[in-house]
């Protein structure tokens, strides 16, 4: 069984003066404005960084839902931030890391057991299998 999603993005212009409208399937996001500002400058819309972040973050704490019910666990609480860095090389621009931040509440297990089944669930994620190239790290909180 193979699952198929899309995103798409339109741009006119160069790149510092140019503007771009990105989308999703869902309409989640329906021609959402991005460009150079967003993501080198701070300026309010969105960027390719921050969508890599909200997806990896989301099929993360997805993974980890399962794992723990695999493990007959049910979390009461699951909150994952996804911070991805952006750095300038020799060669121009390249994502350099994906930090992941996570806070759990777990009834019936305790914290060694969490950090283990979050650590394998980092790795077995397919966001995380489809950025591999990338040092991917983890924090947890667990309440």
């Amino acid at each position: 069984m193979a699952i198929e999603k899309f995103g798409s993005a339109k741009w006119s212009g160069g790149l510092k003066d140019g503007k771009g409208a990105i989308s999703t399937e869902s309409g989640a996001l329906k021609e959402h404005p991005y460009g150079f500002k967003t993501r080198f400058e701070g300026v309010a819309g969105s960027n390719p960084e921050e969508l890599i972040g909200a997806a990896h973050a989301a099929c993360f704490t997805m993974a980890l839902s399962k794992a723990l019910g695999d493990a007959g666990f049910t979390a009461e609480s699951l909150e994952t931030k996804a911070k991805v860095t952006l750095s300038q090389t020799d060669g121009g621009f390249e994502i350099s890391g994906i930090a992941l931040s996570l806070t759990g509440s777990v009834p019936g297990t305790d914290e060694a057991t969490f950090k283990r089944i979050a650590e394998e669930a980092k790795v077995g994620c397919p966001v995380s299998k489809a950025l591999k190239a990338v040092p991917i790290t983890l924090e947890t909180t667990f309440r």
